[in-house]
């Protein structure tokens, strides 16, 4: 056979391969590269025709209001919870699928996470004969994999064309909830597979002439428990996308189409120049901090996140090796892409949120970690709830970057501490008061406690990390929809604050019970009930620890009409009082799974805290009094923490008792301190605790530790996590109880 029949045949074996792929899953390529895509021809082009910056400026500031807009738009349409109060985005794409700008409200760390299923679209449908890209198609996704925080967000974009040719996408991102997964409500912290995890759609081609497909609405709807939920998000996407497809075709009309095309290319290319110029002003250095989720939801166990945060030139290196290993049968891992988002949005909203939301604010940074790592997790490991990984992953990054910031020579905000970071609220699920099966999450979580700043104290209740604006939901409008009703809406809990010469803004009570359903039940999913999630700075402290707290056996609404004495309206009073003699008190971690709850019985968690900023005994003795006075702090801890001597009846400051009480706390300090070199030699130890399991590195970043000091792997060569099912722990329990009880 001669050297061309050789070749011949290489090429038919490589046609062939190409044309009968058996799957196309996540593309790796496009799923590790969060940069910028080369400058297009036609980009290039359209720079070189337009060049003027007061248009283009102007141009820029049409499309911005377009994408507010169709935020509105959504959010007014939208029948998600989560979309009802702000828990989405809207934006534009480049033809090449970088999201050039988005939406001012909304979940932010979407702007670095969105571009990956679109530019899987120009990667393999545009040229696919089956498939296609043309004008009124309409694409979806919502599996992680492909770029998602998790599979609950659903996305939706449409193409752009003028004149045949394609200028752009548009479209929206919206956290749906209800997804079909293992358990309702869309985020299963029960899943132990991906295939636990409910719809997992790759980008699809849903729609075409600006109309959806009714055979695949159809099979979406009847993969999920609320189909009429579906719908509504799809078509509440659908029209903001075409509105702003419709602003762009006005800015093309009023100013030409290389006006459009040189603007979004330009938002792009001047943030990430932006950026960097900024960073060049940061001191070049590294800064290393660790972080800790103190369980998966399923168990309680120390979860390590280890981050060393490198400032060199105009880049910023996050090396976040060293970390947890992933675990094969949790949900809590996430996709680095997810992480990276996250990270993002540490920089759009507290350092620079002056910057366009665009993914370019996140282009000269890189992200490194271990492959198979609970930051960096591998396709079969379950994913819905990455929060638990990530959220700790952003608050390392945002108690490292103050140490760089602090001495940088512009600065476009505060200098802050740790934002609470966990979504503490209730996920549901069952027949609500109309008959419909429903299953999503409660809006209060967005009230996460602001953190200190370095000249003010945290608000309260103010923002979640990931969407600066959103809201968290009108009560009574909810109970219109579903059962439950809040005994205490939103109460701000006394001493519930990181402490510090500025305090972090409080979180508040949530105190939940259902009413007129057959069925009915409650799911929690927040870390931070054995160990605190995020810290303070500085000296500052950190927010508390948050248990679940639940009273079984109570039907709370015979006690309204019977006995209203019994009533309490704090945790702290109802947990501590039990004015319910026949009811069973309990207190647990925050990963409760599913469970149905009885008509009357309450289940209480706290909203948390943001850190503190500097040494609690620099804060203003009048400002503990006015904490004190609007029943912020009690008097044990303006006396034990702040040292601070008030009048329990006036609140007014005992000037000489508490310079006293703060000279006397200082001496103890001095006396309870030691040299660095003498403390470390007490602290320290090889191995991390033998009765506390522990996941990731001690000491050597190298050296993974996988539960007990003598499990271990390479960081290089990671071992997956398997645990064992919480209700096998505990039967073995009492079957060991048990033998010795009869032995």
């Amino acid at each position: 056979m001669s050297q061309s029949d050789n070749a011949d045949d290489k090429s038919l074996v490589e046609k062939f391969l190409e044309e009968n792929v058996l799957f196309l899953g996540p593309d790796p390529e496009i799923m590790k590269n969060h940069k910028l895509a080369p400058e297009s021809p036609r980009e290039t082009q359209a720079l070189a025709r337009f060049t003027n910056p007061e248009v283009i400026n102007l141009v820029r500031n049409k499309l911005q209001t377009a994408c507010n807009e169709s935020f509105d738009m959504v959010e007014q349409m939208g029948a998600a919870p989560r979309a009802k109060w702000g828990d989405l985005i809207s934006g534009m794409w480049t033809a090449s699928g970088d999201l050039a700008l988005s939406s001012m409200g909304g979940v932010l760390l979407f702007s670095v996470l969105t571009q990956h299923p679109v530019k899987f679209i120009l990667k393999y449908w545009a040229d696919e004969p089956t498939v296609g890209i043309r004008e009124g198609d309409v694409f979806m996704h919502n599996d992680a994999r492909y770029g998602n925080v998790h599979n609950t967000d659903q996305s939706l974009v449409i193409p752009v064309f003028h004149e045949g040719q394609l200028i752009c996408f548009t479209g929206a991102v919206v956290h749906e909830g209800e997804n079909g997964a293992t358990e309702p409500g869309g985020m299963p912290s029960a899943a132990e597979s991906p295939f636990d995890e409910g719809l997992k759609v790759p980008p699809l081609k849903v729609g075409e002439n600006y109309t959806f497909r009714r055979d695949i609405m159809t099979f979406l709807q009847n993969s999920v428990r609320e189909p009429k939920l579906q719908m509504e998000g799809m078509k509440a996407k659908l029209f903001a996308a075409m509105r702003m497809k419709d602003r762009v075709q006005d800015a093309i009309a009023e100013y030409g189409v290389d006006t459009v095309i040189a603007t979004l290319r330009r938002t792009l290319t001047d943030t990430a120049d932006e950026v960097r110029r900024r960073l060049r002003t940061w001191p070049d250095g590294t800064v290393r901090q660790n972080t800790f989720a103190d369980g998966t939801l399923r168990e309680n166990c120390l979860v390590k996140i280890r981050l060393a945060i490198t400032k060199k030139d105009d880049e910023l290196i996050l090396d976040f090796r060293g970390s947890s290993p992933e675990f094969l049968n949790r949900a809590n891992n996430t996709i680095l892409s997810s992480m990276k988002g996250m990270l993002a949005q540490e920089f759009l909203t507290f350092v620079w949120p002056d910057l366009p939301r665009n993914q370019a604010v996140f282009e000269p940074m890189t992200v490194i970690t271990d492959p198979g790592s609970a930051l960096n997790c591998s396709p079969d490991a379950p994913n819905a709830q990455s929060m638990m990984t990530f959220f700790p992953s952003f608050t390392a990054a945002q108690l490292a970057v103050p140490k760089l910031l602090y001495s940088a020579g512009e600065r476009s905000t505060d200098v802050i501490a740790g934002w609470y970071n966990m979504i503490v609220t209730f996920i549901y699920g069952g027949i609500n008061q109309h008959g419909e099966l429903v299953g999503n999450v409660c809006a209060d979580l967005n009230g996460m406690g602001g953190a200190a700043r370095s000249n003010r104290d945290g608000e309260h209740a103010v923002a979640p990390i990931f969407a600066p604006m959103a809201d968290i939901g009108e009560q009574e409008l909810i109970e219109e929809e579903v059962p439950i009703l809040k005994i205490v809406p939103n109460r701000v809990m006394r001493d519930n604050q990181g402490f510090g010469k500025f305090r972090g803004g409080q979180g508040y009570q949530q105190i939940a019970t259902a009413k007129d359903s057959a069925m009915w039940g409650f799911m929690v999913c927040s870390i931070g009930s054995k160990f605190p999630s995020s810290h303070g700075i500085f000296g500052g402290y950190g927010p508390g620890t948050y248990p679940l707290c639940k009273i079984k056996g109570v039907d709370i609404f015979k006690v309204m009409d019977n006995q209203r004495e019994l009533l309490r309206y704090t945790i702290e009073e109802l947990m501590n009082d039990r004015p319910f003699p026949d009811a069973t008190y309990s207190t647990h971690h925050m990963g409760l799974q599913f469970e149905l709850a009885d008509r009357g019985e309450l289940y209480m968690l706290t909203q948390g805290a943001g850190g503190g900023y500097g040494d609690v005994l620099e804060r203003d003795p009048e400002a503990v009094a006015a904490d004190y006075r609007d029943g912020l702090v009690s008097l044990n801890t303006a006396r034990d923490i702040y040292h601070v001597v008030l009048n329990p009846d006036t609140a007014a400051v005992d000037a000489e008792a508490t310079s006293a009480a703060k000279d006397a706390e200082r001496a103890a300090r001095l006396k309870r301190g030691k040299p660095y070199a003498e403390f470390v030699k007490d602290w320290e130890t090889e191995t991390p605790p033998a009765d506390v399991p522990f996941f990731g590195s001690w000491g050597d970043p190298r050296v993974l530790f996988r539960g007990t000091p003598e499990d271990t792997c390479p960081a290089d060569a990671i071992v997956p996590v398997m645990m064992p099912n919480p209700k096998d722990v505990r039967i073995a329990e009492l079957e060991a109880k048990l033998a010795q009880l009869q032995g």
